[in-house]
């Protein structure tokens, strides 16, 4: 007999075998046990996390020879069937091999005859977000009012792509990614099931590599078992082979990193970087690693109570010896590093610059502060050069010198870092002169001791208005939805204040309150941090920053993103329409009987 893979052979065939989404089987037991079902269900989720398998018990519950329940019997004949994959009223679809509208209106048309065997005829999509346009619109009507022995099952990784008129015709579940417990609980289980030994180690680094996916992590097990020679009558499943499979490090490396770190000691980190090469490992994994201890040290600074693993890490004395600034730069570092590595010459000078770069801003001791390159003590010299020159109303500390808090705490641990020039503060922000500065290990700040005089006209300077001078200096700038729509093609936001801005209608702009609408579909674009970030994005085009006010439109009004959809779709009929005029394309469908292959159509570009 072949080898069935572990993924396939542990399979769950009954709801109370799934591992995690019980938000999920609560809601389809419920509907099954009082026969309030919907027509149409879609499950989201990433890969792995169980939406076919849903999917196939739900259809399994709904052809029961027992009757229609939540607990298929799992002996009859149609249970068999639909676990073996050949019972012929569950039709699996792969919505990424058939993608045509052909394929959706030979759905259409076999649903409306009735179940050759069971109770329900059931289609089961699978990433369905893959069909095309056409298709979508092809199976609307049919998603919106199936016959009544027909139930449509969707499934897919990205929500996203879906139209909202599909979204709104189903049921739509959302599973979760699995935890790391979770999974090792499922894999410890398996192994006992299978007779094969494996040490705790071994089983968390597969538990983590899986990332949330159940059958990744399975998947991975197969691997590891054949890797290591692991079986009911042989050796264990070890910690190294795992380690070595996934090309993986020793925790305890990652802790003797961090303490290189910590002992500003260059040569025993560059020997560590060293000795992690000989195992050839994932550069990305150690970042990771290296990210995810220096995560555990802070929870112990800042939260003792809460339960951290060391896993290889002294978190305890690391957490004692590193100011929380400092794990927090070095956190940052690790995660811009591992989004730089692809860029780096090698995967191992992008681990060893990240690492030095750490290096560079490590905490220092007393006697570490005199040691200022020399292109820091230049900069220094600049620094107090700028300051001296700072005009009479301006407090200026010398940038040599640390501020008075910091002074006067001698517990503080100094960061090595080459002095700054002087940076004044912007002008929207409130600076209150009477406050001191913390010690941060960075320059003061020059804080006005004084209203600042005007600048004259000769200087240049430009004076940001304040907020309730918004309204006077723009006054021209937003004057009606031409405005609003010309600012935000211009490339002044970005990001989720972009975001927020185009799904948004344009009402007005008045004493400083700029007035927009917003579709009920679209109230989660609109949370606080988003509508702050379009007030500072908009402050710098309209000369201060506005306030932002949602109000409700008596008539429609079309956001810049309903522009460009209207745009677009104008300029794909007209590309159609011209396409299809054209004599050559005529005279071929009329003698050679060609046909259009389905939105194979693109208006020019002119590139």
């Amino acid at each position: 007999m072949s080898y069935l893979v572990l993924a396939r052979k542990w399979r769950p065939r009954r709801f109370a075998e799934l591992v995690g989404q019980e938000h999920v089987v609560r809601a389809l037991t419920n509907a099954l046990d009082s026969g309030r079902l919907h027509h149409a269900f879609l499950f989201t989720g990433t890969r792995g996390v169980g939406k076919t398998t849903i999917a196939r018990i739900f259809a399994k519950s709904l052809n029961c020879e027992q009757g229609t329940s939540a607990e298929p019997c799992g002996e009859c004949g149609a249970c068999r069937d639909i676990d073996a994959g050949r019972f012929m009223d569950l039709l699996e679809i792969d919505a990424a091999s058939n993608t045509g509208v052909d394929d959706v209106r030979e759905v259409i048309e076999n649903a409306q005859y009735m179940p050759g065997r069971g109770r329900m005829k059931v289609y089961l999509i699978d990433e369905v977000h893959m069909l095309s346009k056409a298709a979508f619109n092809a199976l609307l009507k049919t998603l919106e009012e199936p016959p009544g022995h027909v139930k449509f099952l969707l499934a897919t990784t990205d929500p996203q792509k879906l139209p909202v008129t599909v979204l709104s015709r189903c049921l739509q579940f959302n599973l979760k990614r699995l935890d790391e417990e979770q999974i090792s609980g499922q894999i410890t289980k398996i192994l006992e099931a299978e007779g094969i030994a494996a040490e705790p180690g071994a089983v968390r680094q597969l538990s983590r590599a899986a990332d949330g996916s159940l059958r990744d992590g399975l998947s991975l097990l197969d691997q590891a078992i054949a890797y290591s020679g692991a079986s009911a009558a042989g050796s264990a499943l070890s910690d190294a082979s795992v380690a070595t499979m996934l090309g993986t490090v020793d925790r305890t490396r990652v802790g003797a990193l961090l303490q290189a770190l910590c002992a500003g000691d260059g040569a025993a980190l560059l020997d560590e970087v060293a000795a992690l090469a000989e195992f050839s490992p994932d550069w990305a994994s150690v970042l990771d690693a290296l990210g995810e201890a220096l995560h555990r040290v802070q929870v112990r600074q800042l939260v003792p109570g809460a339960a951290t693993e060391g896993e290889g890490v002294d978190v305890e004395s690391l957490a004692s010896q590193l100011r929380p600034e400092v794990v927090q730069l070095w956190y940052q570092m690790a995660l811009h590093g591992r989004r730089d590595l692809p860029l780096a010459p090698s995967a191992r000078a992008g681990f060893e610059m990240c690492v030095l770069r750490m290096l560079a801003f490590r905490p220092a001791g007393s006697g570490d502060v005199a040691r200022v390159p020399e292109a820091a003590q230049g900069a220094g010299q600049a620094a107090q050069a700028v300051a001296a020159a700072a005009p009479s109303g301006m407090d200026a500390a010398p940038a040599s010198e640390e501020p008075a808090a910091a002074r006067n705490r001698p517990d503080v641990d100094r960061a090595v870092m080459p002095a700054a020039i002087e940076v004044a503060p912007p002008s929207h922000v409130a600076v209150e002169a009477d406050r001191p500065r913390t010690g941060t290990g960075l320059p003061p700040v020059a804080v006005p001791s004084a209203p600042p005089s005007p600048p004259s006209p000769e200087s240049g300077a430009a004076v940001r208005p304040a907020p309730a001078d918004v309204a006077a200096a723009a006054a021209g700038q937003l004057s009606g939805i031409d405005d609003w729509h010309a600012l935000l093609d211009s490339g002044a936001l970005k990001g989720p204040a972009k975001l927020l801005a185009e799904h948004a209608g344009f009402l007005g702009f008045e004493d400083g309150v700029v007035r927009l609408s917003l579709p009920a579909s679209d109230e989660h674009l609109r949370t606080g941090p988003s509508v702050r970030m379009l007030g500072d994005a908009l402050a710098s085009a309209l000369g201060g920053s506005p306030q932002i006010r949602f109000e409700s439109a008596a008539e429609p009004v079309e956001s810049v993103r309903e522009r460009k959809e209207r745009v677009r779709d104008e300029r794909q009929n007209e590309a159609e329409a011209a396409f299809m005029a054209d004599p050559d394309v005529q005279r071929l469908i009329a003698q050679h009987g060609a046909r259009i292959v389905p939105d194979s159509i693109r208006p020019f570009d002119g590139t």
